[in-house]
Formats: C-alpha cells, structure tokens, sequence
C-alpha cells in the first residue's frame, strides 16, 4: 500500500519493479486497479485489499529516473477517489479467481488484466459512500 500510495500521490502508475513491458500493455483511457497484499513494503503483516483505482492518461511509458541505479517505465494516471476493499469480501464475485481457496496465487504475478464485469465489481466496491 505504501508504494501504490506513492503513486496516487505523483499521478503514475508502476508494476513489476519498474520494467516496461507490464507498462506497455495498457492504452489511453485503460483503468487499473491495485491491490496491495502488505500494508508496508518490507513488512511481512498481510494487507489484502484493493487500495487504488484510476485510468492511464498517457499514450506510452515513460522512464524514470529514480535513482543512479533504478530507472523504472511509468504510466500518467488519472486516480478516483475511493475506499479501500478488502479481497475477501468479493471473492465470491470476482471470475478471475477460480480456485477461492488459493485466491493469493492469481495475483502474485504482479500484473493481470482482468474481465470489464470483474473489474466493475470490484470498481463498484470501491466507490466511496
């Protein structure tokens, strides 16, 4: 969540520690979601919720320069404001994640395009009340 956080705050988006084939799939207008499984990046307490939504407001990736040794591809990111979701509370809903028992291993790819009526449960859910 801290680093999704980070995100939202500067308007881009990144996945997968910076590289930009993940980047490049999305096109303008596209929406993403991003679930964070920890609350902070190092810590080993689970988080599991859905934590961000928003819409790429760019044509391509653009490198980064973070630092001397990390330059990673972002994307520009319209976000909306919204409640955090907890992913158990839409299992049951979702069509993404066959096996409910093992839901953790469909998103531990770090990106994944999901169906238009997934993503609108779960986009539903996070509309602030």
């Amino acid at each position: 969540k801290d680093h999704v956080l980070k995100g939202v705050e500067g308007g881009f988006a990144q996945a997968s520690h910076g590289k930009r084939n993940p980047m490049s799939k999305p096109q303008k207008g596209d929406w993403i979601i991003y679930y964070s499984s920890k609350e902070i990046f190092e810590s080993n307490k689970p988080y599991q919720k859905f934590t961000a939504v928003g819409q790429i407001a760019d044509e391509i990736p653009e490198q980064h320069t973070h630092s001397e040794n990390f330059n990673p591809y972002r994307r520009k990111v319209n976000y909306k404001k919204c409640k955090e979701v907890e992913i158990r509370t839409l299992l049951d809903q979702i069509s993404f994640i066959k096996n409910k028992d093992k839901w953790g291993f469909y998103l531990m790819s770090g990106f994944l395009e999901i169906s238009k009526s997934d993503f609108e449960v779960i986009k539903a859910s996070m509309e602030p009340s």
